[in-house]
């Protein structure tokens, strides 16, 4: 009996902080959600959907919500195309070059993130380097500013979140047996058939969960959104902190930070299911197939 109860005393102290640091500000949240709010008055003592309601009619939380999707859409499938090869080639380096090349990698998880977006804002800027080294080489007729806009925005957050990627596939190919890519080149199979059908399979769950990471970090960023996007593209964080330190519309705000939680757990959790379903899939055609070859 008490060997049945150990596990569940183990895991007491974990779940308590868990409890306390994660799961009571969560449901505070919630609760803040359902209040009231009048102007003059602050937050009222009336519990109800009327937040939630005002939020999925209103155009304008929309199109808040739709940018903010849009915008950790593209920097998640930038980071997969950028950080898939750069991970395959920290592979395939040697000491003491592959040391290096990580420090680079992971530079930006080094650098304070108001620091790092102040950085990108000078850059961005329309007399920055970006904009004055476009006019040197006559490929802008005027300065051009990449502040405030979504390619800005994109472009800082690729910059910090690619590492997550880099890490998460080199860390899978790290377990790669390399006697598999050699027994493809002495089958005559080209490099690019090798990286497709015997390494690309097996690094996909590390792609996964990488993009996942990314996905969520970029949907919930502040400090980047804040400065490069400014007040001309707000996203959710930017709007639940407008809400409540601005407008003081502290139920409004909790109810769009609850939203973006369910939505963004709701996601996630349909594109994983997808991409495993997908592997699932292609390792029975796999298996099938080799059947078939050996009948």
């Amino acid at each position: 009996m008490r060997n049945a109860s150990l596990p569940y005393w183990l895991s007491a102290p974990a779940l308590t902080f868990y409890a306390l640091c994660v799961a009571a500000p969560l449901a505070a949240t919630f609760l803040l959600s359902l209040n009231g709010y009048q102007d003059g008055i602050g937050v009222l003592p009336v519990l109800g959907l009327g937040n939630y309601a005002q939020i999925l009619s209103d155009p304008y939380f929309h199109l808040i919500f739709g940018r903010t999707f849009v915008l950790a859409l593209a920097v998640t499938a930038l980071c997969i195309l950028l950080g898939a090869p750069e991970a395959y080639i920290l592979y395939r380096m040697e000491a003491p070059w592959r040391g290096l090349f990580l420090t680079i990698i992971l530079g930006p998880l080094l650098i304070a993130v108001v620091v790092r977006t102040l950085g990108w804002a000078l850059l961005f800027g329309s007399h920055g380097a970006i904009s004055q080294t476009l006019q040197m080489l006559e490929l802008a007729d005027r300065p051009i500013s990449l502040m405030y806009t979504m390619t800005g925005m994109v472009i800082a957050l690729v910059h910090v979140l690619v590492p997550f990627v880099v890490i998460a596939v080199w860390a899978s190919l790290q377990r790669l047996d390399r006697n598999i890519e050699l027994a493809g080149e002495s089958l005559g199979a080209s490099q690019l058939t090798i990286l497709r059908r015997l390494v690309l399979p097996q690094v996909i769950p590390a792609i996964v969960s990488g993009s996942i990471i990314v996905f969520s970090l970029a949907a919930t960023a502040f400090a980047t959104p804040s400065i490069i996007g400014g007040r001309r593209l707000k996203v959710v964080a930017t709007l639940v902190y407008d809400e409540f330190l601005t407008t003081l519309n502290w139920p409004l705000g909790a109810a769009i930070a609850v939203l973006m939680l369910i939505a963004n757990i709701a996601l996630i959790l349909t594109y994983s299911r997808l991409m495993e379903r997908r592997r699932v899939e292609r390792q029975k055609a796999v298996s099938v197939a080799f059947q078939e070859k050996v009948a």
